[in-house]
């Protein structure tokens, strides 16, 4: 007896989940403070072309790849690259899932951090000022206490499937994470020095847009942001029906996405600025203080100066950060779990609690092995395992995969001429372009 897969049962449950995933501490932590780092506006108009050049034909091509063969990743690029070599296809579908195992050991750490600064202001309201600062404060506790929670969470919400849990969950928090965005976005644009920030972000310095190391980190940005290259799309094409237009999920998902990052740069570029003119230090030669520092002390501390309603707005906003990082890690989650559930025979129960031990002991790993461990991983997966897994995709749609992969049948695209130049776009400048920037990363790495 076949058994039914489980999938999403709408296409705005598909963009919703997809968007969940691409949405996460990514655009509302790292693209800002990259932003104020790298030209402020300059960054943003090259994020922008970037995300179009690059970014948007490779999550389209993962995508692609999951829902035409309606299986996991190693499934499906097995499935792609079978006229050349199976196990080529299971070797780029088990690096694909190791990293999505390697971003989920350190995303759950930082997003514990959030989830434990979510509750500080809360706590200290309730006038628990001692717990208040231990969980404003960075430990080995801490981390031990917060991040099996936050694995807990996620995997609560896995077990429960497709449908019912992730399509389900994500319809609740992608609304309400936008609903936050926003408030907070009013409040602080109504803060003195905000008008600052917006100039800098606004405003582009059009000297810096040919900088290599701006391109750079506009393309690691686009691409973690986009949770492109560790088969988490993959995975969420697959349970679409098939032969669903592809091309306009995947703008819908690129415009969220990067609609979200602008938002979330409006929040936390003025802030900075509001910051400052409270007093605060937070630029050093011209550079932000720091990406963790900016998160867990600067705008702390900007909270604090804002009284009784600063806690309100404190534990708001590590709320939204701790509610992106659910929605990324879910995905994350969901690779390795469809293919022990697919591949293995294993139950989704078992699957996803087998995953999230495998995650929670890489995780503590890191947590043990922390100052030289932690970086390290962060790079080596956006920087090397996320391009390459990108630079396979389309190597996979434009060369590898011959037999039901309309991209390269000729005889469709004689009488479809926007199908020929996608597909010639994807085979020949896509690989080409990515090649030139993978380089470019390696010499200035």
């Amino acid at each position: 007896m076949t058994k039914t897969r489980d999938s999403f049962h709408s296409r705005i449950g598909f963009v919703l989940a997809a968007a969940g995933s691409a949405i996460g501490l990514g655009n509302i932590w790292g693209f800002p403070t990259q932003a104020a780092n790298n030209g402020g506006g300059a960054f943003l108009f090259v994020y922008l072309i970037v995300t179009i050049l690059l970014a948007l034909p490779a999550l389209y091509a993962e995508i692609y790849i999951g829902n035409q063969a309606q299986k996991n990743p190693i499934g499906a690029l097995k499935e792609a690259c079978q006229d050349t070599s199976k196990r080529l296809g299971k070797y780029g579908g088990l690096v694909g899932m190791t990293g999505a195992v390697m971003m989920l050991s350190f995303y759950t750490i930082v997003a514990g951090w959030m989830f434990a600064h979510a509750l500080s202001p809360l706590a200290e309201l309730m006038g628990l000022m001692d717990i208040s600062q231990w969980l404003s404060t960075s430990s080995i506790q801490r981390n031990l206490l917060f991040t099996p929670l936050f694995i807990l969470l996620g995997a609560a919400i896995i077990h429960q499937g497709v449908n019912a849990g992730i399509e389900k969950w994500s319809a609740r928090l992608m609304p309400l994470l936008i609903i936050m965005l926003i408030a907070l976005i009013i409040y602080i644009l109504g803060q003195p020095g905000a008008e600052k920030g917006l100039a800098l972000y606004l405003i582009p310095d059009w000297s810096q847009v040919t900088n290599p190391k701006l391109i750079v980190a506009a393309m690691g940005q686009a691409f973690f942001s986009l949770s492109i290259g560790v088969g988490g799309m993959m995975v969420y094409g697959s349970y679409m029906e098939k032969g669903k237009d592809i091309g306009k999920l995947v703008i819908s998902i690129t415009a969220l996405d990067t609609c979200i990052a602008f938002m979330a740069g409006l929040l936390i570029i003025p802030a900075i600025f509001v910051a400052q003119e409270a007093g605060i230090e937070v630029f050093k030669n011209n550079q932000l203080i720091g990406e963790g520092q900016l998160i867990f002390n600067i705008l702390p501390q900007l909270f604090n100066a804002m009284g009784t309603a600063g806690l309100f707005v404190a534990s708001a906003f590590f709320m939204l950060l701790s509610i992106a990082a659910l929605t990324s890690t879910i995905s994350s989650t969901e690779v390795p779990v469809a293919y022990l559930v697919e591949d293995k025979s294993f139950s989704r129960r078992k699957a996803t609690w087998l995953v999230s031990l495998i995650v929670l002991i890489a995780s503590m790993t890191l947590i043990a092995f922390f100052d030289s461990l932690f970086a390290v991983v962060i790079r080596v997966l956006t920087t090397i395992m996320q391009p390459l897994s990108c630079l396979f995709y389309f190597i996979v749609v434009g060369w590898l995969w011959k037999r039901g992969n309309k991209l390269r049948d000729v005889s469709l695209q004689k009488t479809n001429k926007l199908l020929r130049w996608w597909a010639n776009y994807l085979r020949f400048v896509c690989p080409v372009l990515l090649s030139v920037v993978f380089v470019n990363v390696a010499i200035l790495n």
